[in-house]
């Protein structure tokens, strides 16, 4: 008999990015798949126009949610300072419509949580707060080797992909986990695709065989980008949901 922790199929979210249209067309489709919990793996805020409405959704839709660059730049000077001119304003926007309830859940979100076997972190698991990038397998190699977890999950780049460590050694890199020694997922973005795919992105972990599938969804950027003009933020950031980059 198995007394151990029983299979879940977490929905995993990440970038949201303030993009309410797109959030909440993905919870829907999350809706659809028959899920038992959903992570969030942070950038809740920024860059789009409707950061109270989608840090209330978050709240209280996924069960765990870990801090991104962008939720730390609301409260840290040095976060703050490193984003792009695009970002500051954005965040500087966003900050006004937070309510004090929301502010107080965003920094209180913490750098990374551990699953079991699964280990959440927004950027990357050697050192959470730098913030680090990780595009290649070069770089996923030394990241995998820094977490003891069977898998990590993060976000960051808005470019969904697995790195995985192979039974024979080595790292892959795929669009679908199946169950590797290691794996390092990336599920890409909810609310600013980078990948020339302008369709929402998220995952959906199955801890019964540790598989991973990613999902692309269309939602009504054509809304989200005209708010993000209506607010009079820079246009760069409305053009980029039309684009997916």
């Amino acid at each position: 008999m198995n007394y151990g922790p029983r299979a879940m199929r977490y929905a995993i979210i990440s970038d949201i990015h303030s993009n309410l249209e797109a959030l909440t067309t993905v919870l829907v489709e999350i809706g659809k798949q028959n899920v038992d919990e959903i992570i969030c793996l942070g950038d809740v805020v920024g860059y789009g126009a409707n950061p109270d409405e989608v840090a209330e959704l978050v709240r209280s839709e996924a069960k765990y949610t870990v801090r991104g660059n962008h939720d730390d730049a609301l409260f840290s000077d040095t976060t703050f300072s490193s984003i792009n001119s695009f970002a500051k304003l954005a965040i500087t926007y966003n900050s006004g419509l937070l309510s004090d309830q929301n502010k107080e859940w965003l920094r209180d979100l913490p750098m990374s949580h551990k699953l079991d076997k699964i280990l959440l972190v927004h950027a990357c698991p050697s050192e959470p707060k730098s913030w680090k990038y990780i595009f290649t397998k070069a770089e996923a190699e030394v990241e995998l080797s820094s977490f003891e977890e069977k898998i990590c999950l993060i976000g960051h780049t808005h470019m969904p992909v697995v790195f995985s460590l192979k039974d024979t050694g080595g790292i892959s890199s795929s669009s679908e986990g199946m169950g590797h020694v290691k794996e390092l997922i990336n599920v890409g973005s909810v609310g600013q695709p980078r990948d020339g795919d302008n369709r929402a992105s998220f995952g959906i972990v199955d801890t019964g065989n540790f598989t991973y599938s990613n999902f692309r969804v269309e939602y009504d950027y054509r809304t989200a980008a005209d708010k993000i003009i209506a607010a009079q933020l820079p246009g760069f950031l409305a053009e980029r949901l039309h684009k997916g980059r």
